[in-house]
């Protein structure tokens, strides 16, 4: 048994005794309990210090029973599913009442994913082998305090939650996250009740791409739609104050610096030849998928120099950009 099937089949058995496990997911790194216990979905809630009626997005295995967790998938949910499972999409479906409430906040629906990375679909696999039912679901938001920067890397969680991995909670190593931000949400859950698709939150996996499966354009959010993760107005701040610039009003914002601060400007342009005296120039990825990827780790790691500001520049507006501008529109509204 290698090192990793070792360390997999300990964290289902910490699952199946009702703990906490991290686990790398191709989006970000998340903070896993049982779906199905109401008493380990609260160990989450605490560890994160998220409201109780934030709901959970419960990650399955590709060949999971989908009855098991939903009483209905609608025909959308169904194209959905073959077009972009495994991978960075959550579906928003109506809940199976079996479930417990907890992890959906309350709510009369559930949010489920089937994730792409290998590691995370060996741990829910592991986790099934466990149950009798041969059914198994890994509650798991992102690996961070509630509103903070999502995780990226095993050792963010680490520095996120240094108690709960001293009392021993397994953090499952899988490398940098191949895309850097959470998945698409998507509300299939109201389609009975002839409400079209609706694109809760962007995320890799753009409207354009559910569109060329769904045949139309997903709807915006209105005001019934169920809560979903990350979709507070301030969220996935960093510790330090963060600001969006563009090129009009950087000279004003500089000028008004006070002299003893330390501020970094992350801007698509490479940096002038001279630079004032504690101020730092970070050339960003043109690139939108890029930058994504980057996007938390450069915000971590600006949150480790004790730096006063952070400056930056807003995204083109363009729907590649969504997904990002859509993280950093509400990391800057933290400092509002």
């Amino acid at each position: 048994m290698t090192d990793m099937t070792s360390s997999i089949d300990h964290a289902a058995r910490v699952l199946n005794d009702g703990g906490l496990v991290a686990l790398p997911t191709e989006t970000v790194y998340g903070l896993g309990a049982d779906a199905e216990s109401a008493q380990a979905v609260a160990k989450i809630y605490q560890a994160k210090q998220r409201p109780a009626n934030h709901p959970l997005i419960v990650h399955i295995a590709p060949e999971a029973d989908l009855s098991y967790w939903t009483r209905d998938i609608p025909t959308e949910a169904q194209k959905l599913m073959l077009a972009f499972w495994p991978g960075p999409l959550t579906l928003i479906l109506p809940k199976n009442p079996a479930i417990t409430d907890a992890v959906t906040g309350g709510q009369d629906s559930i949010g489920l994913r089937c994730p792409s990375h290998p590691v995370a679909l060996a741990l829910i696999r592991a986790f099934v082998r466990l149950r009798p039912s041969g059914q198994a679901g890994i509650a798991a938001p992102s690996a961070n305090r509630f509103g903070h920067v999502s995780p990226t890397k095993a050792q963010h969680v680490r520095d996120e939650f240094p108690r709960e991995c001293a009392d021993g909670m397994p953090v499952l190593e899988g490398g940098d996250t191949d895309i850097g931000i959470e998945s698409t949400i998507v509300d299939v859950s109201r389609i009975a009740q002839g409400m079209p698709v609706v694109l809760l939150r962007p995320g890799h996996i753009s409207a354009a791409q559910l569109a060329q499966v769904l045949g139309y354009t997903p709807a915006s959010p209105d005001a019934a739609v169920p809560r979903a993760s990350g979709t507070l107005k301030a969220h996935y701040a960093p510790q330090t104050r963060l600001s969006l610039f563009d090129a009009a009003s950087l000279h004003a914002l500089l000028a008004a610096r006070p002299e003893h601060e330390r501020w970094a400007i992350y801007a698509f342009d490479a940096p002038p030849a001279i630079l004032p005296a504690k101020l730092q120039w970070h050339q960003v990825s043109c690139d939108p998928v890029q930058y994504a990827h980057d996007l938390y780790a450069l915000l971590r790691e600006a949150d480790q120099q004790n730096l006063d500001h952070l400056l930056i520049q807003r995204l083109p507006e363009d729907e590649r950009w969504d997904a990002v501008a859509d993280r950093l529109q509400r990391a800057a509204a933290a400092f509002e």
